[in-house]
């Protein structure tokens, strides 16, 4: 896989520019992106995104496979490294480094560092200072690309043409 997006991707495009409803065929084409082995996720961000109860949570139940797992070495010992530079992090404080490392994030960015993906999210990078840890952060730290949604559609030239 090429791409892998976080959590607050599919969230966003759910609840804002492509309603499961109003624009399906964003959702087919994540459906053939995936199929062609382009664009996918991780295992934890499945599990955040089932536990909800909604159409968003059905989707993805029926696309288990599209979310790879991270239980191999190399994943692991990316985790191991990314949990150390947060929690040594001379400006990143509680609680945000627990709820940071306690989620999907670091997950995904260890995940994509190994495969060489690039993490779609639509979190904001936060400035130097900051006692926040945010996935575009992280992703500059480990040297992992890092876009949302809107620039993973024109690389990929999406076109949602109505007939």
């Amino acid at each position: 896989m090429k791409y892998l997006l976080d959590a607050n991707a599919y969230i966003q495009a759910k609840s804002l520019h492509y309603r499961m409803q109003v624009v399906p065929g964003f959702w087919e084409w994540l459906d053939r992106q995936f199929g062609v082995g382009k664009v996918g996720s991780i295992r934890n961000v499945y599990d955040e995104l089932a536990a909800s109860d909604d159409e968003l949570s059905d989707w993805v139940k029926q696309r288990r496979g599209h979310f790879i797992p991270v239980d191999d070495e190399a994943t692991q010992n990316a985790f191991a490294e990314i949990a150390d530079h947060v929690v040594s992090h001379e400006t990143y404080q509680e609680p945000h480094v627990g709820t940071f490392l306690s989620g999907a994030d670091p997950w995904l960015v260890a995940k994509a560092r190994v495969i060489g993906a690039q993490v779609v999210t639509h979190e904001s990078r936060v400035g130097t200072g900051s006692k926040r840890v945010k996935v575009p952060n992280i992703c500059d730290r480990f040297q992992v690309a890092c876009f949302d949604t809107f620039d993973l559609l024109d690389t990929l030239q999406a076109r949602f043409v109505l007939p």
